[in-house]
């Protein structure tokens, strides 16, 4: 059975919605490494009150839980006590199609992104060098490459991965539970 689980995957994967609905099916706690990150005016948390309140929610969540995002930074907390890994690997093209159409609709909305500060998604701000769109173009194949090469690692041979590669394997995934 699945209770410790890490979903990966690049910005416009659909790692949230996935991530809620998997904890919510298995009865997980659901954490979001953005929410801890994020504070007021997108500063982020610095690292150690970052990694403790990270250690925190692991520690809340007895019964298992869901990690939302994948930070390099903090893959040695996660994957300290993960039993399963799901990579979100959708194509380029899908990728780039959700992010601009969350962008554009959190922009209109002006919906808080976060329960734990006061980020808001803008035009100008998706338009700038700060872009969750310009950051997804530049890191969809440097993060293929580096979760191919992990799920390829011995170090983390103890970890069942699970690769999901359409939004087809991503709901047969969810019905099959």
């Amino acid at each position: 059975m699945l209770k410790k689980i890490n979903v990966i995957g690049t910005t416009g994967s659909g790692k949230t919605t996935f991530s809620k609905k998997l904890a919510e099916k298995l009865d997980l706690a659901y954490i979001q490494l953005d929410d801890l990150l994020w504070l007021d005016d997108w500063q982020e948390t610095p690292d150690e009150p970052f990694f403790e309140k990270l250690r925190n929610q692991l520690d809340l969540a007895s019964e298992g839980w869901v990690v939302d995002g994948n930070y390099t930074r903090t893959q040695y907390i996660t994957w300290e006590d993960v039993e399963t890994v799901i990579w979100l690997d959708m194509p380029f093209h899908i990728n780039l199609f959700q992010s601009v159409q969350r962008a554009v609709t959190r922009a209109l909305s002006k919906e808080k992104l976060w329960e734990n500060s006061n980020n808001q998604e803008s035009f100008q701000r998706m338009l700038s060098r700060d872009s969750i769109l310009w950051w997804m173009i530049k890191t969809y194949r440097k993060n293929r490459k580096k979760y191919l090469e992990r799920m390829r690692n011995p170090k983390y041979a103890h970890i069942q991965f699970i690769h999901l590669r359409s939004r087809k394997e991503v709901q047969t995934f969810l019905q099959q539970l």
